[in-house]
């Protein structure tokens, strides 16, 4: 296959829905060989909220170490080929269709076929394998106990601020949520968490006490460091990130700290496409509350004009009541995705328009201090659009 009759055939995959389990990415990471070998370290990152720039932050101190690292994050925003990088490097068109060429002659007699998550993952590891990478940096698809991720044996666990979401899938409360992320620790292996509701310390606490694996809550922001990721909550991630380089056994020093978090890009979080437009995924209410305050901070005094759409499963009443702290009016525009709600339906107390399509919003709020925000899927296309690339929409 061509890399489009590749990604049109892994596309397909997504029929298969989400399943939850390890037995079947076991199998599909072992027949592919794509296991890391014994001398790769591992860090697995659960948790709700700032997973992907904990993660990123991670692999820019693994490079600044001189480590080839690879990471392995999920869902893309433009390209199908973000979610697997080598230092930095997204995996090329040609190694990405020869790969899943493989994969689907591997998997077309199996009775249960792999999803499309468990065919991403094991692509990209067995692309870090073949890099001879020094560092893998994982995060989870969605929860940690049955993830496919979870799979892999992993030298450091890390823990970022959890809270409500994918209840579908995780639980109703916040103690269940806690449990099925925090079951992504291992015996003997250290496991490092962010801050977190009383709550979910406590599930935090139980889980990780019965599987043995020693805890530690990094509770301190790193500080004397100038960050290029905003807001003030990027600094308890950066603390996260550091403590799991250490973790694993790594040393850093103040030089490598600095020039390596000085230069992590992280799309997606409070990202400044012009000067008046940002973006950022806050798609529940801890990250909601989180962007309203790095918007306070880095626009102090100024609304915003926010361009805003949302999925099915998601807080949205609370997300939008917690935006319109910062709100001078809200923009709603549809998400093109088969989960994505209605524009027409939120409902806020501060002056609303809906438009037929991100394009109509994009227009009406030019040359004035924006966010936009909500679903990932609406970000990706949002920046697809403005950089005049094709985007191709996924559920998964």
């Amino acid at each position: 296959m061509n890399y489009q009759e590749a990604l049109d055939w892994l596309y397909s995959t997504q029929t298969f829905g989400i399943k939850l389990g390890l037995e079947g990415p076991t199998r599909l990471l072992r027949e592919f060989l794509a296991f890391p070998s014994h001398r790769t370290k591992v860090i697995h990152v659960a948790g709700t909220n700032g997973k992907g720039s904990t993660c990123a932050m991670i692999d820019a101190l693994g490079q600044g170490l001189a480590l080839r690292s690879g990471l392995f994050t999920s869902p893309h925003l433009i390209d199908y080929r973000e979610r697997v990088r080598v230092n930095g490097l997204e995996i090329s068109e040609e190694k990405t269709a020869r790969l899943l060429t493989e994969l689907r002659e591997l998997v077309a007699d199996w009775d249960h076929h792999p999803t499309f998550f468990e065919l991403t993952l094991a692509l990209g590891m067995r692309h870090f394998r073949d890099s001879d990478c020094d560092l893998i940096v994982l995060e989870t698809g969605m929860g940690g106990r049955l993830d496919a991720t979870t799979a892999i044996p992993a030298d450091v666990c890390v823990l970022t601020p959890i809270s409500l979401d994918h209840t579908k899938w995780l639980g109703s409360t916040l103690d269940e949520i806690a449990r099925e992320k925090a079951a992504i620790a291992i015996k003997g292996k250290p496991i490092l968490s962010a801050p977190q509701e009383p709550e979910a310390e406590k599930a935090i606490r139980q889980t990780t006490n019965q599987t043995q694996a020693p805890l530690t809550f990094v509770k301190a922001p790193l500080l004397g460091y100038s960050l290029s990721l905003p807001g003030e909550h990027q600094k308890q991630n950066a603390a996260l990130a550091c403590e799991a380089i250490v973790a694993a056994g790594l040393h850093l020093s103040f030089d490598v700290v600095q020039h390596s978090l000085q230069h992590v890009r992280w799309p997606g979080r409070f990202e400044r496409v012009t000067d008046s437009l940002i973006l950022d995924a806050a798609h529940n209410p801890h990250a909601a509350q989180a962007l309203v305050e790095t918007w306070q901070s880095e626009f102090p005094g100024k609304k915003a004009a926010i361009i805003f759409g949302s999925v099915e499963d998601k807080a949205t009443d609370e997300v939008l009541s917690k935006l319109s702290e910062i709100a001078g009016e809200f923009h709603f525009v549809p998400v093109n995705s088969q989960r994505g709600l209605p524009p027409e339906s939120h409902e806020v107390e501060v002056k609303s328009i809906v438009h037929p399509d991100l394009t109509s919003a994009l227009e009406a709020t030019a040359g004035r201090a924006t966010l936009l925000t909500g679903s990932l899927f609406l970000l990706g296309e949002a920046k697809a659009f403005l950089s005049e690339k094709k985007f191709r929409k996924t559920s998964q």
